[in-house]
C-alpha cells in the first residue's frame, strides 16, 4: 500500500485559488477513478472536482469554507501500486472525466445541471478573524450541530487553533451573548467583483450621461413581434434593448473598445461581444454573448434566455464570463429609475436602462401619459469625448422611441 496525494488542479482562466464548498467523501471512504470528491467555488463558478485514481481516503486537506491554492494538497488516498499505475496510465491517455463546467460537452453540462441545480452550497462561516473554523473530529462537529452552536464564532484551544470537544462543551455551558456586528469575508465571486470594480474606478477616467425616453412604441413593437412568433420563440424586452444598442454601436464604434495602457493604444474591436449584467444567487455576474452583432433578433433573444438561465444556476463555464467588449445593464428590474453604472473593466462603456413607468409626456404639443424610462451611459473618457458618448446615447434613445425603423431591417 502507498499514499497518493491529489493536488488542487488548474481550474483554468487564470484562477489561482478556490474555496472548499462541500466535501463529497469522508476519511475512510473508498473512491474510484473519476469520482467527484469535492465541490469548490472559484471567483467565477462552482466546480465539481473528480479524482483521477482510486483507493481509501486517509486525509482531507482543508475544512469546508477554507481556501486552497492551485497545486497544493487537496486529498490523500491510500491504494495499491496497481491503482497508482492505473492513474498514471489515465494521465497519459486522458481521463474520461473533467472538471464539471470546464470543457464538458453541452449535453453533459445539461445532464449534470439537472441533477445538481437545486442544491445550495453550504459551508461554515469564518470566525471574526475571517478564518474558517478548524474542526477535525466528526464527534465535535455533530455535538455543535445538535446544539445549534455556531463553530465560526468559537475559538479553538487545540494545536493550531483546532476546536475540540472541551471547547464546545465550555461554549454550551456559558450564558448566551448578543453580537452587535457581523463580519462577512470578501471572497469567491464577491471578491472577484470587488477587485474588478475597484480596478475600474482606479484606472478608468469615467463619465456618465443620461436621458429620459418615451418607450411606449418599444413595448408595442415587442407585442407585435411576439404575436408573429411561436410561443417558445418569444423576444424579451432585454433582447430588444440589446438589439437596438448593437445597432447604435455600428454608428459609434469608438465605444466598442478598450485601452491598452502598456502600449498606450486604443484597441477597437471588429465585433461586439456583448456582456449582460445579471444578478444571481451567487452575486453579480456578466456573461458574454460572443459576436452578438452577427445574430438576428430571434437568435439574440434565444442566446440571452439560455445564457441568463445558466448564469443564475451557476453552471456557466468561466470562459463565458470573460471577453466582453461592451456591457448592457437593465437595472430597471430592481425598480429603480436611474444609475451611474461602473464600467466593466477593461471595457470602455456600459449602457444602463431604468424601469419603464407611466409618466406625463408631451406628444405633438399635447400632454399624455406615456411609458417612460431613463437610459444612461458610463464611458471611458480616454476613448472618446462627450460628443461621441452623447451622440450614441441620443441615437439609442431615438431607436427606443422609433424601434420599428430599426428592427424592420435587422
Amino acid at each position: 500500500m502507498s499514499n497518493q496525494v491529489f493536488l488542487l488542479p488548474d481550474l483554468g482562466e487564470g484562477l489561482t485559488e478556490a474555496d472548499i464548498a462541500e466535501w463529497k467523501v469522508r476519511v475512510g471512504d473508498t473512491v474510484t477513478v473519476d469520482q467527484v470528491v469535492v465541490e469548490v467555488e472559484t471567483a467565477k463558478a462552482a466546480v465539481e472536482v473528480p479524482i483521477p485514481f482510486e483507493g481509501t481516503v486517509i486525509s482531507l486537506h482543508g475544512d469546508e469554507g477554507s481556501t486552497l491554492q492551485v497545486g497544493t494538497p487537496l486529498i490523500t488516498v491510500s491504494g495499491t501500486p496497481a491503482a497508482h499505475e492505473q492513474h498514471r496510465e489515465e494521465e497519459r491517455a486522458g481521463s474520461g472525466n473533467v472538471l464539471i463546467g470546464y470543457g464538458t460537452s453541452e449535453d453533459t453540462r445539461r445532464r449534470r445541471r439537472r441533477v445538481g441545480v437545486t442544491r445550495e452550497l453550504t459551508r461554515p462561516e469564518p470566525n471574526r478573524a475571517g478564518v474558517a473554523p478548524r474542526v477535525i473530529s466528526p464527534v465535535v462537529r455533530n455535538l455543535a450541530r445538535k446544539n445549534g452552536l455556531d463553530l465560526s464564532r468559537l475559538p479553538g484551544s487545540g494545536p493550531g487553533g483546532v476546536i475540540n470537544r472541551a471547547d464546545v462543551e465550555k461554549a454550551l455551558a456559558a450564558p448566551p451573548e448578543t453580537a452587535d456586528e457581523q463580519r462577512i469575508p470578501i471572497k469567491g465571486l464577491r471578491k472577484a467583483v470587488a477587485d474588478k470594480l475597484s480596478t475600474s474606478r482606479r484606472e478608468i477616467p469615467d463619465a456618465t450621461t443620461w436621458v429620459d425616453v418615451d418607450a411606449t412604441d418599444l413595448l408595442a413593437a415587442r407585442r407585435a413581434i411576439n404575436a408573429a412568433l411561436d410561443a417558445d420563440a418569444g423576444v424579451s424586452l432585454m433582447a430588444l434593448l440589446a438589439r437596438l444598442a448593437l445597432a447604435a454601436l455600428t454608428q459609434y464604434p469608438e465605444l466598442n473598445s478598450t485601452v491598452d495602457t502598456e502600449r498606450n493604444e486604443i484597441v477597437r474591436y471588429g465585433h461586439v461581444h456583448l456582456g449582460i449584467a445579471a444578478q444571481t444567487p451567487r452575486g453579480l455576474v456578466v456573461p458574454v454573448i460572443e459576436k452578438a452583432d452577427s445574430l438576428t433578433t430571434v437568435e439574440l433573444a434565444r442566446q440571452l434566455r439560455d445564457t441568463t438561465e445558466l448564469a443564475r444556476e451557476g453552471t456557466l463555464p468561466p470562459a463565458r464570463l470573460t471577453g466582453g467588449t461592451f456591457t448592457l445593464n437593465n437595472y430597471g428590474v430592481f425598480g429603480v429609475d436611474g444609475s451611474t453604472p461602473i464600467i466593466n473593466h477593461p471595457e470602455a462603456a456600459i449602457l444602463g436602462v431604468g424601469r419603464i413607468v407611466d409618466k406625463p409626456w408631451v406628444v405633438d404639443g399635447q400632454l399624455a401619459v406615456r411609458k417612460v424610462t431613463q437610459v444612461s451611459l458610463s464611458f471611458d473618457h480616454r476613448v472618446c469625448d462627450g460628443g461621441v458618448a452623447g451622440g450614441f446615447l441620443r441615437l439609442f434613445a431615438d431607436y427606443l422611441e422609433n424601434p420599428i425603423t430599426v428592427l424592420g431591417r435587422l
